[in-house]
């Protein structure tokens, strides 16, 4: 089940059916109210929720759902106004998985769905392979079409996150807080010297770290 919280009825309909006729099941609210009292019968597998919202705004419901142990782990598409930069960002720092930016195209709305599923699945396979990168968790080994390549522990753990959310966009905050815990006093400069040797030492590989202009990086999939 995918619950779709939009307040345009146009819209949403035109998202429910569109779900319905990919073979997913959808629910769709108008605002947080019917949203949450449907929370408490069913757990969806994913939410698509926009920031604009009457009453309770999409970013107030993001940090509910985070903060609480029982969905913290659901996978949460923002659906943000064009050209709305810093609502992405806040949205990713936030704790969404992905973001929708208006006016979107419903294959587009279907096929980032797809995608957020793929890789916030359990994972079992203890090896990562994205074009010619290939990192083994038990030896803790990375190669590159067969090479292997020498990382340090925070590059390793850089690339590892990315790897293992690829597509998906991290902000510069939420890099630095990952990678160097919360209570690091550095800047996010940081974030950006360790992208830099990363892709110089990945050669070609480095080409698949992506910059997300004005918001962060991700492992092009």
């Amino acid at each position: 089940m995918i619950y779709c919280v939009e307040d345009d009825n146009a819209i949403r309909d035109l998202m429910l059916y569109t779900l319905g006729a990919s073979g997913f099941q959808a629910k769709g609210f108008p605002d947080s109210t019917g949203f949450w009292q449907a929370m408490t019968e069913e757990k969806p597998v994913l939410i698509l929720l926009d920031i604009m919202l009457p009453g309770e705004d999409g970013i107030t419901v993001l940090k509910r759902l985070r903060a609480a142990s029982a969905t913290a782990n659901i996978p949460i598409i923002m659906a943000t106004a064009k050209g709305s930069e810093f609502d992405k960002v806040i949205g990713l720092d936030t704790g969404a998985d992905d973001y929708l930016v208006k006016p979107f195209g419903m294959m587009e709305m279907v096929a980032r769905i797809k995608a957020v599923m793929r890789r916030t699945a359990p994972k079992t396979d203890q090896v990562l392979t994205c074009g010619d990168i290939v990192l083994d968790e038990v030896r803790h080994i990375v190669t590159v079409d067969g090479k292997q390549v020498v990382l340090t522990l925070k590059e390793y753990e850089l690339l590892k996150l990315l790897m293992e959310n690829a597509g998906q966009v991290f902000t510069r905050d939420i890099l630095l807080s990952r990678i160097w815990g919360q209570d690091y006093l550095g800047e996010t400069r940081t974030v950006d010297v360790h992208i830099g040797t990363l892709r110089t030492k990945l050669a070609k590989g480095g080409e698949k770290i992506e910059t997300v202009r004005g918001v962060g990086y991700k492992m092009v999939e």
